[in-house]
Protein backbone atom coordinates (compact mmCIF):
# COMPACT_ATOMS: atom_id res chain seq x y z
CA UNK A 1 0.00 0.00 0.00
CA UNK A 2 1.21 3.13 -0.82
CA UNK A 3 -0.02 6.47 0.96
CA UNK A 4 0.84 9.99 -0.85
CA UNK A 5 -0.78 13.16 -1.68
CA UNK A 6 -3.18 13.22 -4.06
CA UNK A 7 -2.30 14.61 -7.66
CA UNK A 8 -4.95 16.65 -10.25
CA UNK A 9 -4.67 13.28 -12.42
CA UNK A 10 -6.21 11.43 -9.62
CA UNK A 11 -9.28 13.46 -9.47
CA UNK A 12 -11.73 10.93 -11.43
CA UNK A 13 -10.20 8.12 -9.68
CA UNK A 14 -11.65 9.63 -5.85
CA UNK A 15 -14.42 10.32 -7.44
CA UNK A 16 -15.35 6.78 -7.71
CA UNK A 17 -14.10 6.37 -4.12
CA UNK A 18 -16.78 8.29 -3.21
CA UNK A 19 -19.26 7.99 -5.40
CA UNK A 20 -18.93 3.41 -4.66
CA UNK A 21 -18.97 4.40 -1.02
CA UNK A 22 -22.02 6.25 -1.06
CA UNK A 23 -23.82 4.68 -3.51
CA UNK A 24 -27.46 6.32 -2.72
CA UNK A 25 -25.92 9.92 -3.27
CA UNK A 26 -23.30 11.78 -5.22
CA UNK A 27 -23.13 14.61 -2.31
CA UNK A 28 -19.99 13.27 -0.95
CA UNK A 29 -18.25 13.31 -4.70
CA UNK A 30 -19.91 16.62 -5.39
CA UNK A 31 -18.38 17.78 -1.71
CA UNK A 32 -14.96 16.96 -2.75
CA UNK A 33 -14.97 18.23 -6.31
CA UNK A 34 -16.30 21.66 -4.98
CA UNK A 35 -13.43 21.36 -2.22
CA UNK A 36 -10.93 21.04 -4.90
CA UNK A 37 -11.65 23.56 -6.54
CA UNK A 38 -12.87 26.64 -4.46
CA UNK A 39 -11.39 25.96 -0.93
CA UNK A 40 -7.53 26.92 -0.86
CA UNK A 41 -5.23 25.26 1.46
CA UNK A 42 -7.00 21.79 0.68
CA UNK A 43 -5.20 18.96 2.44
CA UNK A 44 -5.97 15.73 0.67
CA UNK A 45 -4.03 12.13 0.80
CA UNK A 46 -4.63 8.90 -1.13
CA UNK A 47 -4.29 4.85 -0.42
CA UNK A 48 -3.26 2.90 -3.29
CA UNK A 49 -1.54 -0.11 -4.82
CA UNK A 50 -0.39 -0.49 -8.10
CA UNK A 51 -1.39 2.82 -9.11
CA UNK A 52 -5.05 1.64 -8.06
CA UNK A 53 -6.55 4.33 -5.92
CA UNK A 54 -8.75 2.70 -2.79
CA UNK A 55 -9.38 5.24 -0.01
CA UNK A 56 -8.95 9.10 0.13
CA UNK A 57 -8.97 11.40 2.59
CA UNK A 58 -9.20 15.57 2.55
CA UNK A 59 -8.68 18.67 5.49
CA UNK A 60 -10.86 21.76 4.14
CA UNK A 61 -10.19 25.06 5.77
CA UNK A 62 -12.51 26.25 8.31
CA UNK A 63 -13.17 29.41 10.29
CA UNK A 64 -14.24 30.56 14.01
CA UNK A 65 -16.06 33.26 14.68
CA UNK A 66 -14.11 36.84 14.60
CA UNK A 67 -11.09 34.62 14.78
CA UNK A 68 -9.96 35.07 11.89
CA UNK A 69 -5.78 34.63 12.15
CA UNK A 70 -6.38 30.91 13.43
CA UNK A 71 -5.54 28.45 10.73
CA UNK A 72 -7.88 25.73 11.08
CA UNK A 73 -9.19 22.33 9.06
CA UNK A 74 -11.57 20.23 8.90
CA UNK A 75 -10.96 16.33 8.26
CA UNK A 76 -14.01 14.70 6.01
CA UNK A 77 -14.40 12.53 4.51
CA UNK A 78 -12.29 9.67 4.95
CA UNK A 79 -13.57 7.27 2.44
CA UNK A 80 -12.91 3.85 0.94
CA UNK A 81 -14.29 1.52 -1.57
CA UNK A 82 -16.58 -0.93 0.33
CA UNK A 83 -14.03 -4.02 -0.56
CA UNK A 84 -11.49 -2.59 0.93
CA UNK A 85 -12.55 -0.98 3.98
CA UNK A 86 -9.75 -0.10 6.86
CA UNK A 87 -9.52 1.89 9.37
CA UNK A 88 -8.03 5.05 7.27
CA UNK A 89 -5.44 5.65 10.28
CA UNK A 90 -2.22 5.56 7.62
CA UNK A 91 -4.78 8.22 5.63
CA UNK A 92 -5.49 9.97 8.82
CA UNK A 93 -1.57 10.01 10.32
CA UNK A 94 -0.74 11.21 6.90
CA UNK A 95 -2.61 14.36 6.99
CA UNK A 96 -2.43 14.91 10.66
CA UNK A 97 1.49 15.42 9.99
CA UNK A 98 1.04 17.36 6.63
CA UNK A 99 -1.24 19.76 8.33
CA UNK A 100 1.02 20.74 11.06
CA UNK A 101 3.83 21.17 8.70
CA UNK A 102 1.92 23.48 7.47
CA UNK A 103 1.48 25.42 10.79
CA UNK A 104 -2.42 24.55 10.91
CA UNK A 105 -3.07 25.11 14.98
CA UNK A 106 -6.42 22.73 15.19
CA UNK A 107 -8.21 20.23 13.26
CA UNK A 108 -11.70 19.49 13.09
CA UNK A 109 -13.93 16.26 13.15
CA UNK A 110 -17.28 14.95 13.28
CA UNK A 111 -17.37 11.33 13.86
CA UNK A 112 -16.79 8.42 16.50
CA UNK A 113 -15.33 9.68 20.15
CA UNK A 114 -13.65 6.45 20.16
CA UNK A 115 -12.22 6.14 17.12
CA UNK A 116 -11.10 9.60 16.89
CA UNK A 117 -9.87 9.82 20.53
CA UNK A 118 -6.75 7.95 19.26
CA UNK A 119 -5.60 10.43 17.39
CA UNK A 120 -5.77 12.71 20.23
CA UNK A 121 -9.29 14.46 19.58
CA UNK A 122 -11.45 16.34 22.42
CA UNK A 123 -15.04 17.26 22.38
CA UNK A 124 -14.62 20.54 20.67
CA UNK A 125 -16.49 21.53 23.60
CA UNK A 126 -13.37 21.67 26.30
CA UNK A 127 -12.76 24.67 23.86
CA UNK A 128 -15.92 26.24 24.27
CA UNK A 129 -16.20 25.54 20.71
CA UNK A 130 -19.42 24.63 18.55
CA UNK A 131 -20.25 23.66 15.18
CA UNK A 132 -22.55 25.86 12.69
CA UNK A 133 -24.96 22.86 12.52
CA UNK A 134 -26.66 21.15 14.71
CA UNK A 135 -24.50 17.93 15.76
CA UNK A 136 -24.18 15.81 18.26
CA UNK A 137 -21.72 17.65 21.38
CA UNK A 138 -19.69 14.51 21.95
CA UNK A 139 -18.66 13.80 17.93
CA UNK A 140 -17.78 17.01 17.06
CA UNK A 141 -14.47 17.49 17.88
CA UNK A 142 -11.43 18.99 17.79
CA UNK A 143 -6.75 18.15 18.03
CA UNK A 144 -4.69 21.24 18.41
CA UNK A 145 -0.86 20.31 16.82
CA UNK A 146 0.36 23.18 18.48
CA UNK A 147 -0.83 22.77 22.59
CA UNK A 148 -3.76 26.05 23.61
CA UNK A 149 -3.67 27.03 20.37
CA UNK A 150 -7.61 27.18 20.96
CA UNK A 151 -7.19 29.33 24.62
CA UNK A 152 -8.77 32.52 24.17
CA UNK A 153 -11.01 31.65 21.06
CA UNK A 154 -14.14 30.38 21.64
CA UNK A 155 -17.08 30.81 19.36
CA UNK A 156 -19.00 28.56 16.31
CA UNK A 157 -16.98 26.77 14.09
CA UNK A 158 -17.86 28.25 9.97
CA UNK A 159 -16.79 25.45 7.23
CA UNK A 160 -15.81 26.59 3.71
CA UNK A 161 -18.24 28.52 2.24
CA UNK A 162 -18.06 26.79 -0.65
CA UNK A 163 -19.51 23.84 0.99
CA UNK A 164 -22.08 25.07 2.95
CA UNK A 165 -23.95 24.93 -0.60
CA UNK A 166 -23.65 21.16 -0.81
Amino acid sequence: MNIREEQHIDGSAVRAVHLAAFIKTSAEANLIDTSRLEADSIVSFIAEEEHYVFEHIIFSPMTLGAHEYLTLMDLAPVTALPERQSTGTALINAGLKRCKILGVGAIFVLGYPDYYGKFGFQPSACFRITSEYNVPVEAFMALEPPPDYLNGAPGTIKFHIALQTI
